[in-house]
């Protein structure tokens, strides 16, 4: 925090001093000064200010990635359980073990591996649909251990994901619209994007989406060797 409000310190002074001076320039020059005179110093002035607001951004993107990074490592032991069946007074730790035990079958997990447990959000009369299960366990090993059990679940309407946060998430679900379901995935709270040029990509925020170039998106029937081909013709580049 101290870094970037040194820098707007800075950039408020360089901003001031150089509409001081364009100032000062346009009084003291002759009647005769051109508009295009104008537009060029115009020009200049923007340019810089486009330069100066890009590193600022800049800045604030990693300071925003550190604050992600350190909400993250809070999670780091916590997992979500979709699709379990909801009811009145129920006792989600029983009901967690349970699952652990006999669906995932996991010997051993008992409700001493459990750090806490509960459904997100506010249980409305509208919606039938279960909330997900919050499940923090008191070992990354256990945790570990659940995560990767996760694929025996398939085709039981029960699925367990990552608790990202919301920078996160919000990547993944616009990778997912952007480059298609299968090739996008969680592994340790990242977002991991195998784009069109089969290369994968680790993301943790929209900022990071974007940069991926919009070269690697395949156009709809086009194969990924075709859009590798046309990427080449562009460049100049041929493969041999």
């Amino acid at each position: 925090m101290d870094a970037i409000q040194n820098s707007m310190n800075q950039l408020q002074k360089i901003f001031t001093d150089r509409m001081d001076r364009y100032q000062s320039d346009l009084q003291a020059s002759a009647p005769s000064t051109t508009i295009s005179n104008l537009n060029s110093e115009f020009s200049t002035f923007r340019s810089y200010i486009m330069t100066a607001l890009q590193s600022l951004q800049e800045q604030i993107n990693l300071l925003a990635q550190q604050t992600d990074n350190m909400e993250m490592h809070s999670r780091r032991k916590m997992l979500l359980l979709h699709g379990l069946p909801e009811e009145s007074n129920e006792d989600t730790v029983a009901v967690l073990v349970k699952t652990v035990t006999d669906r995932m079958k996991i010997s051993g997990f008992t409700k001493n591996d459990i750090s806490r447990c509960h459904r997100m959000g506010r249980k409305t009369a509208t919606s039938n649909r279960p909330r997900p299960l919050l499940l923090k366990l008191r070992d990354q090993e256990v945790r570990s251990k659940i995560w990767f059990s996760k694929t025996v679940l398939k085709g039981s309407g029960l699925t367990i994901s990552e608790f990202l946060t919301k920078s996160r998430h919000d990547a993944f679900m616009a990778a997912r619209e952007k480059y298609g379901v299968n090739k996008c995935f969680t592994k340790l709270g990242f977002v991991f994007v195998i784009a069109g040029d089969g290369k994968r990509h680790r993301i943790s925020s929209l900022y990071d989406l974007n940069k991926i170039s919009s070269d690697d998106v395949p156009k709809p029937g086009m194969s990924k060797e075709t859009a590798s081909s046309t990427r080449s013709k562009r460049t100049g580049i041929s493969k041999k």
